[in-house]
């Protein structure tokens, strides 16, 4: 599969996903059949086989790298090295963070156990001030030959197993606890890997050995993913594309979502009953229905003119963010209007202004239905290609991707607003995957037919990733409203 052409994995990093998989779904999800009963014990049994599987593998690739054998199947290579990569031990130690941040904080009553826990807490501080150190000076601190971030963290996780080793057996009230419970020893050793993959992330130095460690690169090597195209018959790959969908989407939710969302709170708290609501309801839904070439058409006509007259990352932003925009607004308001109305009744009872009852009760309250517009708007607009020929209009396979966040450039002066931000990336073209899955197999420009297909593949991903993350965040604040 093109895809996964020359796919080269660590299995440190695979275990290190596989293991933070297992534990997000046996801390989340029910996987003992026998106390379920219906729909629940179904969905129990299947929690159970993939747990199961994922064990299974995770065991597997602990096993590659105790026998330093290497696995091969087809075009994907699993390398028997238990270093782990900067990036997916970010996403991992935040899974594993997040799941335990409920989990009983320790409050020793004694004072050795205060000095244990002020002892790890300094070294932690430590380790982090170190990182910062680092980072400015751009050179890595060193004791005897080794990295002083591995030496500190390498020491507060070896601590920790020593406490865990000789915790007393003996029955004591939590109050009383000198040693601390497992579950604070796993968060302290979560926290020490977190800094250590953001030390790596920001400033490139390895943390720990050159066989097993966090290193910034090297342990995941995707060239469909993490290469531009090379032309036909040579290695493809997707990377600049994938990237410009992804800035371009990021600006248009960034557009799209404080407008609807301050609209809806105009038109729900503040706008009476008249023909002006009226209209704007008939206009959002109409505009929701428009087809996207009807926006691109106004893009080229209005908003390309007006920033630099040229197709552009920015235009192409604008674009995408008035088609999000209507969607947005129209569950926007209906999410406001589903607040019960003894929320606003008991926070004007106790004082409180309509505005800050507003941000504080409103808003908070109707977020989860305005994250569920941004995710059905966000799979629209993530699959658009009409509006990008007209204002986006880059070259199909670049031959390399918008840095945009090396672009920003910040200028003092003496003229009103004094701070002048810009960013020149913002304004260039460049691609996107649907604009360049429509060269591929529309237009047949380039590229093979399974080139195409990987190209979908991408995208599909893309858009499933967008998902996830407004999906989590919409669990946030459920949650919290339910606290």
């Amino acid at each position: 599969m093109v895809v996964l052409e020359n796919l080269t994995l660590s299995a440190g990093t695979v275990t290190v996903l596989l293991a933070t998989a297992l534990f997000a779904l046996l801390r989340t999800a029910t996987v003992r059949p026998t106390v379920a009963n219906g729909t629940d014990r179904v969905a129990a049994f299947v929690n159970l086989t993939v747990a199961s599987l994922l064990a299974l593998a995770t065991l597997g690739f602990v096993l590659v790298i105790g026998t330093n054998l290497s696995i091969s199947a087809a075009s994907i290579t699993v390398e028997p090295t238990a270093v782990v990569g900067a990036v997916p031990g970010l996403i991992a130690g935040g899974v594993v963070f997040g799941l335990t941040r409920e989990s009983g904080e320790w409050r020793p009553e004694s004072g050795r156990g205060r000095s244990i826990r002020r002892a790890f807490r300094a070294a932690l501080l430590v380790a982090g001030g170190i990182g910062v150190l680092e980072l400015v000076a751009g050179l890595e601190l060193a004791v005897a030959g080794i990295g002083a971030v591995s030496v500190l963290l390498g020491g507060v996780v070896v601590a920790a197993l020593l406490v865990a080793a000789v915790r007393p057996t003996d029955e004591r009230t939590e109050s009383d606890q000198v040693i601390p419970p497992v579950s604070w020893l796993g968060r302290v050793a979560v926290t020490a890997f977190l800094l250590a993959c953001l030390r790596v992330f920001a400033t490139g130095f390895p943390v720990g050995l050159d066989q097993a460690g966090i290193v910034a690169s090297g342990t995941i090597d995707w060239p469909f993913i993490t290469n531009p195209s090379q032309g036909l018959g040579i290695q493809p790959g997707v990377m600049p594309a994938m990237f410009g969908t992804i800035w371009i989407v990021i600006g248009a939710v960034t557009f799209a979502v404080p407008l609807a969302v301050g609209s809806a709170v105009f038109l729900t708290e503040y706008a009476e009953d008249s023909i002006f609501t009226r209209a704007v309801d008939i206009a959002t839904n109409g505009l929701w229905s428009t087809p996207s070439i009807v926006f691109g058409l106004f893009g080229l006509a209005f908003i390309v003119p007006r920033f630099g007259n040229t197709p552009s990352i920015l235009a192409a932003q604008l674009v995408l963010g008035f088609m999000l925009l209507p969607l947005v607004l129209i569950t926007s308001r209906e999410a406001m209007k589903s607040v019960p109305d003894e929320y606003r009744d008991a926070s004007a009872a106790l004082g409180v202004s309509k505005w800050q009852t507003i941000r504080s009760v409103v808003v908070p309250a109707s977020m989860p239905g305005v994250i569920t517009g941004v995710i059905l708007g966000v799979g629209r607009i993530a699959g658009e290609t009409a509006p990008l020929l007209l204002v986006l209009n880059g070259p199909a396979f670049p031959n390399s991707g918008p840095k945009v966040l090396s672009s920003f450039l910040v200028r003092i002066g003496a003229d009103p607003p004094f701070i002048h931000v810009s960013n020149p990336a913002l304004m260039e073209r460049a691609s996107a995957l649907p604009y360049q899955l429509y060269a591929v197999i529309t237009a047949g420009v380039g590229a093979e037919q399974s080139f195409g297909w990987g190209t979908a593949l991408v995208l599909l991903g893309v858009v499933l990733g967008f998902f996830l993350l407004s999906i989590a965040t919409r669990r946030y604040f459920r949650r919290k409203l339910h606290q």
